[in-house]
């Protein structure tokens, strides 16, 4: 069938992190300073301490139902336990989700061959992206910073449906807006088990795009792999 879509993994597929979860600790002092900004006297220690337990208590349940709480839910369960109840969406949680956007964000860059390679496929194909990711906001912030969201019909972030990939349902929220049947799109990523496991159940073609090696998963497949985007459009021609 002919291929009408193609969707794209955002991290390590279209933009590239760099040095692994370095931005994790500047990113969460950057965080705490706007806490202490707005009279929270807590140290830094103590509230990562409260921060990684609310965030590791969320997934425990989150993960069985592969769901996605957005990131302003462990600030604020990190602060409830510290004594502190605030309106997880709020002004203050949500200037605090904000710096730690910022703070990852200065550990992104874009893929310097995603510019040319979107170029080409764009009004060829429907383009979408979907991203696994607790901060709708700061993929959205990415994609313009870099001029990549003129090329997309549709952006789906995780934490914005909390489904995340390898779920069908968050597969099937950018299906229904592009309105094309999964036979028709082809899905490109960097991991075997979220993405190509996730596009190839969901009925999809899927491109490996191989950013470093990954065990294959038993009884899944993908159609084409690719060491690098600049190969993506002649794999295209292959699904």
């Amino acid at each position: 069938m002919q291929t009408k879509a193609v969707l794209f993994d955002m991290f390590d597929t279209l933009m590239l992190i760099e040095k692994e979860h370095a931005f994790y600790s500047p990113a969460l002092k950057s965080l705490h300073k706007v806490l202490v900004q707005n009279g929270f006297k807590i140290s830094y220690a103590k509230f990562k301490k409260a921060y990684i337990e609310a965030r590791d208590a969320l997934y425990v349940e989150a993960d069985a139902k592969l769901e996605e709480p957005r990131f302003n839910l462990r600030v604020s369960k990190a602060l409830q336990s510290l004594g502190f109840d605030l309106d997880p969406f709020g002004e203050l949680i949500s200037a605090a989700t904000l710096a730690f956007c910022e703070g990852f964000m200065n550990y992104v860059r874009i893929d310097p061959e995603t510019q040319e390679m979107l170029c080409k496929l764009h009004g060829k194909y429907k383009l979408g992206v979907v991203s696994n990711f607790a901060i709708p906001e700061c993929v959205h912030k990415l994609l313009e910073m870099h001029c990549l969201a003129k090329f997309f019909d549709v952006i789906i972030v995780s934490a914005a449906v909390n489904k995340r990939k390898p779920s069908p349902e968050i597969f099937d929220e950018a299906l229904k807006m592009l309105h094309v049947k999964a036979s028709e799109t082809v899905f490109v990523g960097d991991t075997m088990d979220a993405d190509i496991k996730g596009a190839k159940d969901r009925g999809m073609k899927a491109i490996f795009l191989e950013r470093r090696f990954q065990e294959e998963i038993e009884n899944i497949s993908p159609d084409q792999k690719i060491k690098s985007l600049s190969q993506l459009i002649s794999a295209l021609e292959l699904c």
